[in-house]
């Protein structure tokens, strides 16, 4: 879902470029929906399988961690 989120911002930033707009368009709630949708699902995965393999899983949540800022990034930066 974070990867999904950041093709989502990279292509509205492709189409519609960085510019202000006046209102929130389908991507910005897109992108809402995913980062917070994803929150359940990761902390499940947490739950289930961080006492059963630690390494992994806390490989597999870092990942995610760091597709959830990249995907923050550029809206931070751009102040879309």
């Amino acid at each position: 879902m974070s990867a999904a989120a950041l093709v989502l911002v990279l292509v509205h930033l492709a189409l519609a470029g960085s510019a202000r707009q006046a209102d929130e368009g389908a991507s910005t709630h897109l992108f809402q929906l995913l980062i917070a949708g994803q929150l359940p699902i990761v902390a499940f995965f947490a739950v289930k399988w961080l006492p059963r393999t630690p390494g992994q899983a806390a490989a597999v949540l870092g990942l995610q961690v760091l597709l959830a800022l990249a995907a923050c990034a550029p809206v931070w930066y751009f102040g879309l």
